[in-house]
């Protein structure tokens, strides 16, 4: 669930970030499709943690 999380808040990071640059559709895309891979993978690094602490 957290990796699904930080999948959807790394897209909008990524979309929100490209705009505030003056991006064309296509910067926006690419912004928000590697910052959601980047915070999916924080996010499954968590998950991996919390599982192990637990």
């Amino acid at each position: 669930m957290i990796v699904i999380a930080g999948l959807v808040l790394g897209a909008l990071v990524g979309a929100l970030r490209a705009r505030a640059r003056q991006g064309n559709r296509l910067d926006i895309a690419q912004y928000a499709a590697v910052h959601a891979m980047i915070f999916a993978v924080i996010g499954l690094f968590v998950t991996i943690a919390l599982d192990r602490l637990v």
